[in-house]
């Protein structure tokens, strides 16, 4: 893998790249090639995923569904995105590895939104922050909707599903663009951007969290795999074998197609699962 520093200096270049041509999409030919290759980098070693910056991280996969898949134009929307994503992360004590442990603060996120207080300073933060729970809610957890949770402050979310959570977050994000205070934050086309197409920014990030966040892409760990044990094949390094049975478990591969990987003759009958 790429050290960490030029990891996040190819990033830097990608976001300079985004905001120098603010207005339009410079997404083809050598650009999308680079964010496969920062892609494919980031599965190199399994072991180094968790030291990356998470902003790097999460703008690397935001550039990936919603500048290079979706052909986005707008650079602040993106930055707004990767800020919004980290703080709820972070807020959440959420990883990169789909646990349990985040469902209590889902629920309360959902509670939140559905009942909203005034524990706010002014409506204008409110509303900014109610838009991004629906975002984040319907974006990276659509799974969690649509049926009753416990954790929430006064007991549980009422019975809400995506569609309820993308039309008051499209109307929270409208109210907040249209209060004084976001042309001072200077927020106010962004927030008319989240508002208008809130329904594309849900899809980019349903796709980031199926295929990055709360799961990987399957297809490049595939790929991995099969480089590392053709390497082990050609030069008999034992590295490169243990870096192939690190993809294969991910995959889940039976050992018993794999007996090179799974340390077992082939068509031995003992059950191994990688």
């Amino acid at each position: 893998m790429v050290s960490h520093e030029l990891f996040s200096e190819d990033i830097a270049i990608l976001r300079e790249t985004i905001r120098a041509n603010d207005g339009s999409n410079v997404s083809g030919g050598a650009f999308a090639r680079k964010v496969d290759q920062l892609i494919a980098d980031f599965y190199d070693d399994i072991g180094e995923l968790t030291s990356l910056r998470l902003s790097d991280i999460l703008d690397l996969f935001l550039i990936k569904v919603l500048y290079v898949n979706r052909h986005s134009r707008d650079a602040e929307t993106l930055g707004y995105l990767r800020r919004m994503l980290e703080r709820y992360l972070q807020v959440g004590e959420l990883s990169l590895d789909q646990s349990k442990s985040f469902l209590p603060y889902l629920s309360s996120l959902m509670e939140e939104t559905a009942h909203p207080s005034g524990a706010f300073q002014n409506p204008f933060e409110a509303y900014r922050k109610y838009g991004d729970n629906a975002l984040f809610l319907s974006g990276i957890y659509p799974d969690s909707l649509g049926r009753k949770r416990t954790g929430g402050r006064m007991g549980g979310a009422p019975l809400v599903d995506k569609p309820y959570f993308i039309s008051v977050g499209k109307r929270y994000y409208e109210m907040a663009a249209s209060d004084r205070l976001a042309e001072w934050v200077h927020q106010r086309d962004t927030l008319h951007r989240l508002a208008q197409f809130f329904d594309v920014y849900v899809e980019a990030l349903n796709e980031m969290s199926g295929r990055y966040v709360l799961g990987m892409d399957m297809n490049v760990i595939a790929d991995k795999m099969l480089d590392a044990f053709n390497r082990y094949r050609e030069t008999k390094d034992n590295a490169h074998l243990e870096a192939a049975r690190k993809y294969a478990a991910l995959l889940k591969l039976d050992g018993r197609a794999w007996p090179a990987l799974s340390g077992l003759e082939p068509g031995s009958s003992q059950p191994a699962y990688y």
